[in-house]
């Protein structure tokens, strides 16, 4: 058994750095309908979040070995550097989603990274194919569509039952179900999104002959992967929370329960199979079902169009960014050095991009700038416009409704309005 080496090393704090993006970068999936609706301060959401995804971190490995074990062939003399460029190539294209303030999966980049990373440096040989499609590919496009679905349906349910009651009545027990739900998505993220990071470390290990190869995370892995996603989302990814909560529909109370709870509920299943599932499309899935659930109410679908696309490129984008890293990696110490030095670089670039316009707590709920019509959404409006007098017409930023008619017992998305004080101490990320 050999000792961890500095190759090894920097892989793993690599790995952990990832996590740490992954953690902000996610955060919008269990607290952007919570904090969109008041249900909970920004602040408040985002520590409770970060607490949870930390317990979650320890609920299982699942996912882990799917990792570690899974979509590579440990056997096919992957060695740390080709984990190392996969890494790169993830952190980066995070950032630039983030920068952009797209919901993108994190999960995606990690395999796009990885996968890149090692067709490049090893051969096609070296990466499972039937574990990609079967638990990566399908999951992708099955989970958001069920999360969507299941979430629609709740919605109408919810407010059927609700039927005859005023919105004062109801909404103090929709915001307490609206933050227990919340804590089941946080708490599933950590159990999902945690272990892959974890996966990543035990496969460096296992490549470099510290652990033998189907061995689980050794502890010490399990609690630094949960505690870098803690952290990460404790910073809170105010961007990409600001496009879930406000960009793609207004979430009410009753529909950010719903959404919360079908998303928790897809994403635990998941992890106990051990489908490494993307929990931001997901939860993304559920938010579009919430709002084409909820009568009158306004669905984006040009915010959510940019969102598909970016699903769709995430996979190649990031594979593309690792497989050039790793063709620099391959060069020895010096090319591992200089892919160091350039995405170290590259991030320091996107983080300044960010100071132009930051976005934190303070104003995560002011709505984004206007966007014009699309041609999705003109067509829709074109064969099924909304009827004179009931729900709203598609407003300038390119949004149709999902219904005819309004309900009767809705009441106007709450926003939070910061203090001064909180506004004072106003930290951005």
């Amino acid at each position: 058994m050999e000792h961890i080496t500095l190759l090894i090393g920097i892989v793993i704090i690599t790995a952990l750095v990832f996590d740490f993006t992954n953690g902000f970068h996610d955060t919008a999936n269990a607290m952007a309908t919570t904090i969109s609706t008041g249900a909970l301060g920004p602040r408040v959401a985002v520590a409770m979040s970060a607490v949870l995804n930390l317990i979650g971190a320890f609920l299982s490995v699942e996912v882990a070995k799917t990792i570690s074990g899974g979509i590579l062939d440990e056997d096919s003399g992957i060695r740390p550097e080709v984990i190392f460029a996969g890494l790169v190539g993830a952190i980066l294209w995070n950032l630039v989603t983030w920068l952009a303030g797209l919901p993108s999966s994190s999960s995606h980049a990690l395999f796009g990274g990885l996968i890149g990373a090692t067709v490049v440096s090893v051969g096609l040989d070296g990466v499972n194919g039937d574990a990609i499609v079967m638990k990566v590919l399908i999951p992708a496009v099955a989970a958001p569509i069920v999360a969507g679905l299941a979430t629609m349906a709740a919605t109408r349910l919810t407010y059927r039952l609700g039927r005859g009651r005023s919105s004062e009545d109801t909404a103090k027990g929709y915001r307490a179900g609206q933050i227990a739900s919340a804590a089941l998505v946080s708490l599933a993220h950590g159990t999902n999104d945690a272990q892959k990071t974890m996966g990543v470390i035990t496969l460096a290990l296992v490549t470099g002959g510290v652990v033998a190869p189907d061995s689980d995370p050794p502890l010490w892995v399990i609690v630094s992967a949960g505690l870098a996603i803690a952290l990460g989302t404790y910073l809170g990814g105010w961007r990409i929370i600001r496009t879930m909560g406000k960009g793609i529909t207004d979430i009410q109370p009753p529909q950010g329960f719903a959404a919360q709870t079908g998303a928790a509920t897809v994403i635990l299943a998941s992890s106990h199979i051990g489908f490494a599932l993307s929990t931001t499309q997901v939860c993304s899935g559920a938010v579009m079902g919430a709002g084409v659930g909820r009568k009158g109410a306004v669905v984006r679908w040009s915010t959510a169009g940019r969102m598909v696309i970016a699903w769709v490129l995430t996979l190649p984008a990031a594979g593309l960014i690792a497989g050039a890293a790793a063709l620099l990696a391959d060069q020895g110490n010096g090319g591992v050095t200089a892919v160091a030095v350039l995405a170290v670089l590259a991030c320091g670039a996107i983080w300044a991009l960010s100071r132009r316009k930051p976005v934190d707590h303070t104003n995560v709920n002011e709505a984004g700038p206007a966007e014009p019509v699309g041609a999705v959404t003109a067509a829709l409006q074109s064969v099924a416009p909304p009827p004179v007098g009931g729900a709203p017409a598609a407003d300038t930023t390119g949004a149709t409704t999902a219904s005819s008619a309004p309900e009767p017992t809705e009441a106007p998305a709450t926003e939070t309005t910061p203090t001064p004080a909180a506004a004072a101490t106003s930290t951005t990320s």
